[in-house]
Formats: structure tokens, sequence, C-alpha cells
């Protein structure tokens, strides 16, 4: 039995929420990775802008929105 369908069988017996946590922590893995692990399916008829929201407020340490405050739009452009 592959590594895969062992886990699916352990995951499919645990409670809704434990099976939560476990797909919790498929997304920090991934998001550790720097990369979506991700079917390909899931990206079909897919716009940009909703791409982008996949990865919206995943940098933690910069300005929430550049935007909106001039001090970080100075020089911007030129």
């Amino acid at each position: 039995m592959s590594i895969e369908q062992t886990a699916i069988e352990k995951l499919r017996v645990l409670p809704s929420d434990k099976q939560q946590e476990v797909l919790d922590f498929i997304e920090f893995l991934e998001s550790r990775a720097g990369k979506q692990i991700l079917p390909a399916k899931r990206w079909e008829g897919m716009t940009a802008l909703e791409a982008a929201q996949q990865v919206m407020g995943s940098v933690g340490d910069g300005p929430p929105d550049l935007s909106t405050n001039p001090k970080y739009m100075n020089g911007f452009g030129e």
C-alpha cells in the first residue's frame, strides 16, 4: 500500500475537526515550501484576480497596502 493510500484511509476515519487539522498542516507545509501543491483542475477557469486572492496577505512583514500609503509610493515610477 502506498503512503498516499495509507494516509487517505487514516484520514477517512478521523472526525471532521481532525481532518481539518490535517488539511491545515498540509497547507502549512505547502506555504513553507514556497509553492502551492494543487491539482491543475483547481486553476481551470480561474481569473488572475481569483488566483492572486489565494496568496494575498501571505507576506507578513510588509506594509498592509502600498497603494494607500503615500510614504511607500514616494519615487515610484521615476
